[in-house]
């Protein structure tokens, strides 16, 4: 039975009235969409308290519908607020996400285990390390095999640098947001020098995809401890002054004061996690919960902040950098001999240099990639694997279909939980706090897609 056929009787019977040219799917939408609202004539409503609640205020005014996003700096370029306002006041919001349109978790189904590593860096390009590194402790646990001790201890460095560079901008960003136009460009400036280091590492400097199930791609350049404690002298002296500027803006600081407050018990019954988590009082975080590659070997505190507002979302990610630094302290320290990968050939790749000039390496190669003789989990087997990524926890649930190919990998990305709460910090707010609010989630509008 055709689409067409199987509309109901009365959308049948204004089909006349609707317009021409339209696919049986589209007509179909419309007469559902009239059968709520008779007046429409579109394809594509606006959410429905946009149509239906054109109540009056007490002057006898009606509420102003107001687009915030996409085009909007604050929003950069990927979310959409609709406000309803009632003067300068937000008297209800509601938010539309999927800008990007990159269906992240349907690619899995297409993709080996080992191509869809690269997927993992576009879903948050601040921080790719980070979900490299989740994506890859996941199918390691799905496949229960360990990853040598200098892969690890060389991840958890990484991911701390890497957790540095979001946050340094992240807070940047909220004063560029609030009008304090040069810690935005100190935070950028850090960040790219934060870069040359990555870059040194990976070979690439945003999207890396360096992390390898069963290890990491190559082993770190030669002067890797000389960056590293070039990186660790400077940079508490930056992350010092940054917070001083950011405490001495006044309209800065009391821009941020007292909105999008947020309380410790509603934060846990959102689902909130990370830095918004603990900056409303709860100290959970995974790397202390359920750590993972060696963290249980390193001294480092969870610290947590009070007040739970914007203001307490700044300063609890410049106090999440300083133990940031200790841990890559220590681990650096801590860094051992060996391999960076594991010797299983039904697992690791080999390096590019090794297929090129043995044949053995290629053969190896050749299996894995186009044989169906790589990463093969027994069909049915599962996994849920969760790692403290810099805006929260961020988990790979895998299934396994017995082949090359997951059946399902879905993830749980702390972004899309945090900006779920968006709309209630911001109902009875200014327009302008609304701005401020935003800037301190940090959504990464690449984990909003599914």
């Amino acid at each position: 039975m055709t689409a067409r056929a199987a509309t109901t009787e009365p959308a049948a019977k204004d089909a006349a009235a609707a317009p021409k040219d339209l696919s049986p799917l589209e007509l179909d939408e419309l007469h559902r969409v009239r059968a709520q609202d008779p007046t429409y004539e579109g394809l594509h409503p606006e959410p429905r308290f946009f149509l239906t609640d054109e109540s009056e205020d007490e002057l006898g005014g009606t509420h102003m519908v107001l687009n915030m996003g996409p085009q909007h700096p604050a929003t950069h370029g990927t979310l959409r607020v609709l406000l309803q306002l009632e003067g300068e006041r937000i008297a209800s919001a509601d938010t539309e996400i999927g800008y990007l349109h990159t269906g992240f978790e349907k690619l899995a189904e297409y993709m080996t285990y080992h191509q869809w590593v690269t997927v993992t860096d576009r879903m948050n390009y601040m921080s790719a390390i980070n979900n490299n590194v989740g994506y890859a402790l996941a199918v390691e646990d799905l496949l229960q095999i360990e990853v040598p001790r200098r892969a690890q201890v060389l991840r958890v460095i990484l991911c701390e640098v890497s957790r540095i560079a979001d946050h340094i901008l992240c807070c940047g960003l909220q004063g560029m947001d609030m009008g304090a136009f040069s810690l935005m460009l100190w935070s950028f400036e850090r960040r790219e020098k934060i870069y040359d280091i990555i870059e040194a590492v990976t070979g690439a400097r945003l999207t890396t995809s360096y992390t390898r199930i069963g290890g990491l791609f190559r082993d770190v350049p030669s002067d890797f401890r000389e960056l590293m404690t070039t990186f660790l002298r400077d940079f508490p002296r930056f992350v010092d002054e940054f917070e001083k500027m950011a405490i001495d803006n006044r309209i800065f600081e009391d821009r941020l004061r007292g909105t999008g407050k947020i309380s410790g018990p509603d934060a846990v019954a959102w689902g909130l996690t990370g830095p918004i988590l603990r900056a409303s009082g709860v100290p959970y975080d995974v790397r202390k919960t359920a750590p993972y590659s060696g963290y249980d070997r390193y001294d480092f505190s969870v610290p947590t902040q009070a007040d739970g507002d914007s203001w307490a979302r700044l300063m609890q990610r410049l106090a999440e950098i300083r133990q940031s630094l200790r841990i890559i302290a220590q681990a650096l320290d801590d860094l051992p001999e060996g391999p960076i990968i594991c010797e299983s050939k039904k697992i690791a790749l080999p390096e590019k240099v090794d297929v090129f000039d043995n044949i053995e390496s290629l053969i190896h190669h050749f299996k894995l990639i186009m044989f169906g003789h790589g990463i093969s989990p027994p069909r049915g087997a599962e996994t849920y694997f969760a790692t403290e990524a810099p805006n929260g926890e961020l988990g790979y649930y895998i299934v396994a279909d017995g082949d090359m190919i997951p059946y399902k990998i879905r993830v749980r990305p702390p972004s899309i939980y945090n900006y779920a709460i968006y709309t209630e910090l911001i109902r009875g707010a200014l327009v302008s706090d609304a701005v401020a609010v935003l800037s301190s989630l940090n959504v990464i509008a690449g984990e909003l897609d599914r």
